[in-house]
């Protein structure tokens, strides 16, 4: 199945007229199709805005030429109708925006052999540009552990979490995709031109900015709403008061997807906002893989047994010969019938507890009485 090629050509000369997630063209596109909301453009200056954006950008655009460009460059324009378009990003239809941004989008640019409605089921690991060690070393710790169980690795390819997320993803040979605030054909930050190499050979980068857009403030708030939409579940690691990742974990309440954060230390400024929404209830607390792909799951699936401290051979003790074990004293010897006034329990039934105890290797009987085995301080 694919979408037509006029909506498909409408939907390029959409993407060049306005900034990614501007609402006004989003939820018209939405209503009308691009095809016709062109046409209306095109023929009725009432929404001055628009019809401005349209004169100032659009006039020179060649939608088959720019996707014959794009295919040069081995990236292919997705739009909804297309067998490989997201199912998630419908939910965008009906989110409110945030900060004039929202809406689905009128098509994603992709760079790379995944396909995106195999990110259905996937994790999107999302934080400071400005990562501790400690919350680096977890997420990427997170991102292995979903890549070992077959679950695509989503996040905004920056410095710091992002970064790390999209490593541990791919040195468990997972699968990771990169949304950017810009053109896909344009390594952003530059310094991540050899990790944006990989992630496309492993997964996929993916924008709603056209070829050769450069990053913008606006762009990376209206990227963020597509990481959300676009995974299953949000992980913060790391994120202060003020902090863009706390924007997309917003939209991903926004969504009613799957909202967790990951605790650093009280005294740690970078992970303020994320104890904030631990704090509040909008995110549920992990602190492991396992943890994460437990919330992740369908019922019954990768669930997990409450963590216990490491059974002691005490533990396999009955709550009587605990009783009469405590009262067992350990450097001197003591009589049978004065460990039971200690223990206060009947001298028959502390004769027989002392010789099972002595028997499992807690007690010894001495010249002068019982006293504690070695075992027992364990």
């Amino acid at each position: 199945m694919s979408a037509p090629e006029d909506e498909r050509l409408a939907r390029v000369v959409l993407s060049r007229v306005v900034e990614p997630g501007d609402v006004r063209t989003t939820g018209l596109a939405a209503e009308l199709g691009a095809t016709r909301l062109l046409e209306v453009l095109r023929a009725d200056d009432t929404d001055h805005t628009l019809l401005t954006d349209l004169e100032s950008r659009a006039g020179p655009v060649d939608p088959v030429r720019e996707l014959e460009r794009a295919a040069r460059l081995g990236i292919r324009f997705v739009i909804p109708g297309d067998a490989e378009w997201p199912a998630g990003l419908e939910d965008l239809a009906w989110a409110q925006p945030v900060q004039e941004r929202g809406g689905v989008p009128l098509g994603l640019w992709v760079k790379g052999e995944m396909r995106l409605d195999e990110l259905a089921g996937s994790l999107a690991i999302v934080g400071s540009r400005t990562a501790t060690s400690y919350g680096g070393a977890v997420a990427a710790e997170l991102a292995a552990a979903g890549a070992r169980a077959g679950v695509p690795v989503v996040s905004g390819a920056a410095y710091g979490i992002d970064q790390a997320g999209h490593r541990g993803a791919l040195a468990a040979g997972g699968r990771t995709v990169a949304v950017l605030a810009c053109g896909v054909d344009r390594p952003y930050p530059s310094g991540h031109k050899v990790l944006l190499d990989h992630i496309r050979n492993a997964g996929a980068v993916v924008s709603e900015a056209p070829v050769g857009w450069a990053p913008m403030r606006v762009r990376f708030l209206a990227r963020n709403r597509l990481i959300a939409a676009l995974t299953r579940a949000t992980v913060v690691v790391e994120a202060a008061l003020r902090s863009g990742a706390l924007n997309t974990a917003n939209w991903a309440t926004r969504l009613n997807r799957t909202l967790l954060g990951v605790p650093g230390p009280v005294t740690s400024a970078p992970s303020q906002g994320v104890h904030q929404l631990i704090r509040s209830g909008a995110a549920g607390l992990v602190t492991s893989g396992e943890e994460v792909l437990e919330s992740l799951g369908s019922a019954g699936a990768h669930l997990l047994t409450d963590p216990r401290g490491p059974e002691r051979p005490r533990d396999r003790l009955t709550t009587r010969q605990q009783q009469v074990l405590d009262a067992v004293p350990v450097s001197r010897g003591a009589s049978t019938d004065s460990i039971a006034r200690a223990a206060g329990v009947g001298i028959r039934e502390v004769h027989g507890a002392l010789l099972r105890l002595q028997h499992w290797g807690f007690v010894r009987l001495d010249p002068v009485g019982w006293r504690l085995a070695d075992q027992a301080h364990r």
